[in-house]
């Protein structure tokens, strides 16, 4: 293709994200974004006039990059459906609800205030596959993006429905029953995001008693000291207050973490290990479970003793996703609290996991405050090492074969991992064993072969 601009490596493990107003989240740049998308549904997948849903967080510079990314769209002869604040996850909803051609979230997830992003969606309402992103990224640069230019009838209408949030939390309240939170004092925290409106409105009809934190959605406080980033704080006040538990959801609310009445933190795995046993009695199961590869080695040997197969796909939920498609599972997840549960959305949904996953525990007869003890999680320890070189690093073949090395001596009783982060400049390492006394030594051979490695790159 004629391109006028040369742009790679636009989008990360969740999208586009950047500081507002700076590089790849100006409002230059994200009418451009709005326009390859459309272009992308025209070309790619035969939409002639595509309809698609746009949703955001309460992000201070939302309205921004909210109304140039719809400008975008509109000029190149989209419809657009707009949903105002929103979690993630109703997009998702209203985007097969609507029979949409896809959907955008203007959001930066669990990221400070001051960033933003953008993350597409599929009819399906699932986030777009890797090579659906590249082919969204050529059109950025295509000359095709400056000179389509439709007139008159041909440009693009807006709609807005400014209720969506409340018919999503309807949808998600109509899916359990109340038995399970009747009688039980919980405390919510909404990190200041999209979450605290339908937050409220499902838990203040589940016949609970419930409080929240963090429900302003002043677009200036988002993710601060709020939400599963700073579950410490959430803790804290359960213990305090004396709460049967507590819930924590990011910016966008397509993730969940919970804390136990001794304020202990129930991560994806857990909550992984529960809705197992609960979808295969209920036959919604499918071939298994999908975790990604850093969930504990704790987890598989639970699964495998409920005949349950374990499948391990790479860190993001979209790759969870691809990874329960080709096996056939209907349930996956990640530690971080990213939970596809298939009976119910086809995406993360941190209000859907964290009902799911009460209502499991309900019906399974399982005690919330019991599930850490009884969990038996590997130690684990995470480092990470900053570097910009982090591409070149992972082609280093000396660091593979420290790695293969320490794979070999691991092997029975513990694991490695070495990744580069998906948005930031880091390099990840994780160490997992039976035997906590081993974590430091194998942690710092991996770490000074990576060191070694940069100085060389």
């Amino acid at each position: 293709m004629d391109k006028k601009h040369s742009i790679r490596c636009l989008f990360g493990t969740d999208g586009v994200r950047d500081v507002a107003n700076r590089g790849f989240m100006t409002p230059e740049m994200v009418l451009r974004l709005g326009r390859a998308y459309v272009l992308y549904l025209i070309e790619k997948k035969g939409n002639s006039k595509p309809t698609i849903v746009v949703g955001r967080d309460p992000r201070h510079s939302g309205k921004m990059l909210e109304s140039a990314l719809i400008s975008g769209m509109v000029s190149a002869g989209a419809n657009v459906i707009t949903l105002g604040i929103i979690p993630t996850p109703g997009v998702s909803y209203m985007v097969k609800k609507l029979g949409a051609s896809g959907g955008a979230v203007v959001s930066a997830s669990h990221n400070p205030p001051e960033y933003n992003g953008v993350k597409f969606l599929d009819e399906e309402g699932c986030k777009l596959l890797d090579e659906s992103e590249a082919e969204v990224e050529e059109y950025i640069g295509d000359s095709l993006n400056d000179d389509w230019r439709p007139t008159g009838a041909s440009i693009g209408t807006i709609e807005e429905i400014s209720d969506a949030w409340l018919e999503y939390a309807k949808w998600m309240v109509s899916l359990f029953e109340s038995s399970a939170f009747e009688g039980r004092k919980l405390l919510v925290d909404c990190a200041n995001g999209a979450a605290a409106e339908p937050a409220k409105a499902v838990f203040n009809s589940m016949g609970c008693e419930v409080d929240f934190l963090g429900i302003s959605q002043d677009g200036l406080s988002i993710n601060e000291r709020s939400g599963v980033m700073h579950l410490r704080n959430l803790a804290e006040k359960v213990t305090e207050g004396g709460y049967d538990f507590g819930i924590a959801y990011d910016g966008d609310a397509d993730r969940t973490l919970i804390v136990d009445s001794k304020g202990r933190t129930i991560d994806g795995d857990i909550m992984l290990w529960v809705l197992a046993r609960w979808l295969k009695k209920s036959h919604a199961l499918g071939a298994g479970v999908v975790a990604t590869v850093m969930s504990n080695m704790a987890l598989e040997e639970h699964l495998k003793g409920e005949d349950i197969s374990v499948y391990r796909s790479n860190v993001g939920d979209r790759y969870v996703m691809e990874t329960m498609n080709k096996y056939g599972s209907l349930l996956g997840g990640e530690q971080s609290g990213h939970v596809i549960i298939k009976k119910f959305a086809s995406t993360g949904d941190g209000l859907l996991t964290s009902l799911a996953f009460v209502s499991a525990c309900f019906l399974l007869g399982e005690e919330i405050s019991s599930l850490v003890d009884r969990f038996h999680r590997y130690p684990q320890l995470l480092r990470n090492v900053p570097s910009e070189k982090k591409e070149k690093i992972m082609e280093d073949p000396e660091l593979w074969e420290t790695i293969r090395q320490i794979e070999e001596e691991m092997k029975g009783i513990g694991r490695v991992l070495v990744r580069p982060s998906g948005t930031e400049p880091l390099v990840r390492v994780l160490v997992e064993a039976k035997d906590n006394s081993v974590l430091e030594l194998y942690a710092k051979r991996v770490i000074d072969a990576i060191l070694k490695s940069s100085a060389k790159a």
